[in-house]
C-alpha cells in the first residue's frame, strides 16, 4: 500500500513537472530574446504553469501548443530551450529583430506544424535538423541573412505545404522535391532557380486551394483556444452571457483569447470622458478616440453606436472574436473590449502616425510628409495584410473599405490595416451576398456597387485605387477637377494621364520630384491591374505582392494592355456609329458609380 500511494504521489506530480519544464524553457526564451520590462511582464519565472502567460495558448492538459510574439522588437538570440517543448504546435516570431542562428534544437519539435521566423536578422545555415519535423506545414525564413546551402532534409518532410526561403543569402542547389510543394518562394538568394533554370523561384498557384491544410489549421487553433476559455467558463450558457457586465463588478476582468476586458470607468477616464477633443475619426460603425491609461499606454477606442440596430451586437461578435485571432504585423491588433448593457467598445493600440490618408493630405505645416520609400513600404505591408486576410484565415476575411484613411501607421511608420468594422466572413465555398453596400464611393468595386456581391477581389480592387492615392496624394473622387473638364473619379483621371504618357503630371507634387520614375511607372500598372472591370481579370493579393517583389508583372501588363487597345477601338468605332459626341465611358461610370450614392 505504501508503494502505490508513492507511485499516486508522484504520477499527480507529473503535471506540475512537466508545465514547471516549460516554463523554464520559456522563461529561457524570454531572457535570451532580450525582453524588456514592459514585454512578457507576466512571463514569471516563479509561476509553475505557464498556460495563463500572454501570447502562450495549452490544450487541455497543460501542455503547451502555440507561441506567438510577432513585431514586438526583440533584440536577442533564440534559445535553443525551445527544442524542449514538445507539444509545440505553432511558433510565430515574425518581424522582429532577432540575430544569431535557429539552434539545431529546433528539431526535437516533433510535433510543429508552423514555424513562421520571417523579418528577423537571423544568419548562418539553416540546420538540417528541421528535416526531423515530420508534421511541419508551414516554414518561413523569408528576409532573414541565413547563408549556406539549403538542407537536402527539408525535401523529407512529406507534409510541407508551403516553404518561404525568399531574400535571405543562401547559395547553390535547390531540392528538386521542394519544386513539388504548392507554395514555395526562394527569391532574393543566389539559388538554382529562376529565368536561367528549370524552375521558376516562386510557385504560382494561389494559396486558396491549401489554406484549409496549413494556416487555416493554425487560425484552427487560435479559434479552438477561444472557444475552450469560453465554453468551460459557461458550458451551458449563450454565447452572449460572457459579454455582460454584472452590477458592482465594474472592475472585474477577463480573458477572451488574449484580449482583455476593460471596465467602463477605465475607458472612460481614458478618454476624458469620452471627449469630443479626443476624436480621431468617425467610421460606420461609430467614433473612434484617443486615450491613455494609467500606465501610459496609448489607445484608440472604438465606440460603436448601432448596439441596438439588428447586426449592432453581431457586428461586435465578429470582430471580438475573429479579429482577435487575426495576428499579423501588418493588421491592426485588437487589444480589449467592454460592454455594458448600453455599450459596446474596442480597444485597439495608439496609431501616433495617424492613417496614411492624413500623412498625404491633411498633415499640418511642419509635419512629415510621406517619402516615396515610405509609400512602397505602404503598398507591400497593405497588400500582405490583405493576402493574409483573404488566404491565410480560414473561412477568410474580406475587409470591404480598403482606402489610405483605413491604412494606419505605427511609431515606426510601418502600415497597418485597420478598420474592421467591414469586415466580411465569406465561405471559402460560397459567394458573398449582402444585402447592403457598405465602403466609401471611389473605393468600391463596380460589381459590388451593382449587385451587392463581394469577394477578396472587391479588395484587390480598393487595394488599386489606394496605390492611385500613394502615387497622386489625391482622394478617389474630386469634384474640382470638373472646373478643368477633367474626370471626376481617380481611377479614370490616371487612366487618361497614363494613355497619355504624362506620368510627371500624375505624381504627387508633395514628393518634389523624388521618386523613382520605373517604380512609380510599376505601381501605376498594379493599380490599373486591380482595377479592371472584371473582378476575374483583377490579381489575388498574392499575386499583387509577387509583383511589387518583381515577379510576373512585365507579362500580367503586356495582357492589360492588348485588352485595353481592344476595348478602346472596338468604344470609338461604338462612339462613330451613335454618334455620342465627346462622352467618354469613363464618364459614364463616373455617372453610374454617384447614382449609388
Amino acid at each position: 500500500m505504501e508503494l502505490l500511494s508513492i507511485i499516486l504521489v508522484v504520477a499527480s506530480l507529473l503535471p506540475f513537472s512537466a508545465s514547471d519544464r516549460q516554463g523554464d524553457a520559456l522563461y529561457d526564451m524570454k531572457l535570451k530574446l532580450n525582453a524588456t520590462g514592459s514585454q512578457l511582464s507576466d512571463w514569471n519565472q516563479n509561476q509553475v504553469n505557464p498556460c495563463t502567460w500572454n501570447s502562450v495558448i495549452c490544450d487541455n492538459n497543460n501542455n503547451v501548443v502555440q507561441v506567438t510574439l510577432a513585431s514586438m522588437g526583440f533584440t536577442g538570440v533564440l534559445s535553443p530551450r525551445i527544442g524542449e517543448l514538445e507539444y509545440l504546435n505553432v511558433l510565430s516570431l515574425p518581424g522582429n529583430n532577432i540575430t544569431g542562428g535557429i539552434p539545431e534544437q529546433f528539431g526535437n519539435l516533433s510535433r510543429l506544424t508552423s514555424l513562421d521566423l520571417e523579418d528577423n536578422l537571423l544568419a548562418g545555415p539553416i540546420p538540417a535538423s528541421l528535416g526531423q519535423l515530420s508534421k511541419l506545414q508551414l516554414l518561413i525564413l523569408s528576409q532573414n541573412i541565413l547563408n549556406g546551402s539549403i538542407p537536402e532534409t527539408l525535401a523529407s518532410i512529406s507534409s510541407l505545404t508551403d516553404i518561404r526561403l525568399a531574400y535571405n543569402k543562401l547559395t547553390g542547389q535547390i531540392p528538386p522535391q521542394l519544386f513539388q510543394v504548392a507554395r514555395y518562394n526562394f527569391s532574393g538568394n543566389n539559388l538554382t532557380c529562376g529565368a536561367n533554370f528549370l524552375h521558376p523561384c516562386a510557385s504560382s498557384m494561389s494559396y486558396q486551394g491549401i489554406v484549409i491544410g496549413t494556416v487555416g489549421g493554425v487560425i484552427g487553433l487560435l479559434i479552438v483556444g477561444a472557444l475552450l476559455i469560453i465554453c468551460n467558463g459557461r458550458r451551458k450558457s449563450h454565447l452572449r452571457e460572457v459579454f455582460v457586465d454584472v452590477s458592482g463588478e465594474d472592475d472585474r476582468r477577463i480573458a477572451f483569447g488574449q484580449l482583455k476586458r476593460f471596465a467602463w470607468r477605465e475607458l472612460q477616464l481614458a478618454t476624458d470622458n469620452f471627449s469630443e477633443k479626443n476624436v480621431l475619426g468617425q467610421g460606420g460603425f461609430g467614433k473612434v478616440y484617443k486615450g491613455a491609461l494609467p500606465d501610459g499606454t496609448k489607445i484608440a477606442v472604438k465606440r460603436l453606436t448601432d448596439y441596438e440596430s439588428p447586426g449592432g451586437e453581431a457586428a461586435f461578435l465578429r470582430e471580438v472574436e475573429l479579429i482577435s485571432v487575426a495576428v499579423h504585423r501588418n493588421l491592426l491588433r485588437l487589444i480589449g473590449f467592454c460592454t455594458t448593457q448600453t455599450e459596446r467598445l474596442l480597444v485597439y493600440p495608439f496609431m501616433q502616425n495617424l492613417s496614411v490618408a492624413y500623412r498625404l493630405r491633411e498633415f499640418k505645416p511642419g509635419e512629415p510628409i510621406l517619402d516615396w520609400s515610405a509609400r512602397k513600404r505602404v503598398a507591400i505591408g497593405t497588400a500582405r495584410g490583405l493576402e493574409y486576410l483573404h488566404e491565410h484565415c480560414n473561412p477568410k476575411i474580406i475587409h470591404r473599405d480598403v482606402k489610405a484613411a483605413n491604412v494606419l501607421l505605427d511609431e515606426g511608420f510601418e502600415p497597418v490595416v485597420g478598420d474592421f468594422g467591414l469586415a466580411k466572413l465569406v465561405d471559402v465555398q460560397k459567394t458573398s451576398v449582402t444585402t447592403q453596400v457598405r465602403g466609401t464611393m471611389g473605393h468600391i468595386a463596380p460589381e459590388y456597387l451593382s449587385t451587392g456581391k463581394s469577394s477578396e477581389r472587391t479588395d484587390v480592387f480598393g487595394y488599386g485605387i489606394m496605390l492611385l492615392e500613394l502615387v497622386t496624394g489625391q482622394r478617389a473622387i474630386d469634384f474640382s477637377r470638373l472646373d478643368e473638364e477633367d474626370d471626376v473619379l481617380l481611377l479614370d483621371h490616371v487612366k487618361k494621364l497614363q494613355r497619355e504618357g504624362h506620368l510627371d503630371a500624375i505624381v504627387d507634387c508633395n514628393l518634389n520630384s523624388n521618386y523613382n520614375g520605373l517604380e512609380v511607372e510599376m505601381m501605376i500598372q498594379i493599380a490599373l491591374l486591380c482595377t479592371q472591370a472584371s473582378p476575374e481579370d483583377r490579381p489575388s493579393m498574392s499575386e499583387v505582392v509577387r509583383m511589387l517583389e518583381g515577379e510576373g508583372l512585365a507579362e500580367r501588363w503586356e495582357e492589360w494592355q492588348q485588352v485595353e487597345v481592344t476595348r478602346r477601338q472596338d468604344y470609338e468605332r461604338m462612339q462613330q456609329r451613335f454618334d455620342w459626341g465627346e462622352d467618354s465611358i469613363y464618364n459614364q461610370d463616373a455617372i453610374e458609380l454617384s447614382a449609388g450614392r
